[in-house]
């Protein structure tokens, strides 16, 4: 069970880019739980998957020398939903009749993850030398954070708020 969760349905044991593969498996089920809940039901699902994620992480690498292999993605998934807070938040808030996110912000902040996730700044790179499942989680968080303001950036130009 914990191999089934902390790769994402298998997605992270598809072939090349195992993190995009997890980043774009957590894309339909953020759409689903905005439209099914709006922001509150994003942001609840996100603190469970960071929690069963670092159980998850913890369990699928004890014992071992890599502390993050490629296959485990539940981090990314986390990190996937984060970066799409700004933009569920505002539709939740505003209560915009919209059952699904808008795509243009989707793809944005899908992008903007991957670039951070695999660039790395800091502090994105510090929580990446940690070599504990919380690490693992914490690296994607941030990643999260950062492409969640720059979507929301994004945002403002495109709407001519900037």
């Amino acid at each position: 069970m914990t191999r089934f969760i902390a790769t994402w349905f298998y997605s992270g044991l598809l072939p090349i880019a195992p993190g995009t593969w997890g980043s774009l498996a957590a894309l339909p089920f953020a759409i689903v739980l905005h439209a099914l809940g709006g922001f509150p039901a994003l942001l609840i699902a996100t603190i469970v998957v960071f929690l069963l994620g670092w159980w998850a992480t913890a369990q699928e690498t004890a014992g071992k020398e890599d502390h993050d292999p490629g296959e485990i993605v539940i981090d990314e998934v986390a990190g996937m939903w984060i970066t799409l807070f700004p933009l569920s938040a505002t539709f939740w808030y505003l209560d915009l009749d919209i059952p699904i996110l808008p795509w243009p912000g989707v793809v944005a902040g899908f992008f903007l993850f991957r670039l951070f996730d695999i660039l790395k700044p800091w502090p994105v790179s510090w929580a990446d030398r940690k070599s504990t499942p919380f690490g693992v989680m914490f690296d994607d968080v941030l990643a999260g954070v950062y492409a969640g303001i720059c979507t929301t950036i994004l945002a403002g130009f495109a709407h001519g708020y900037f």
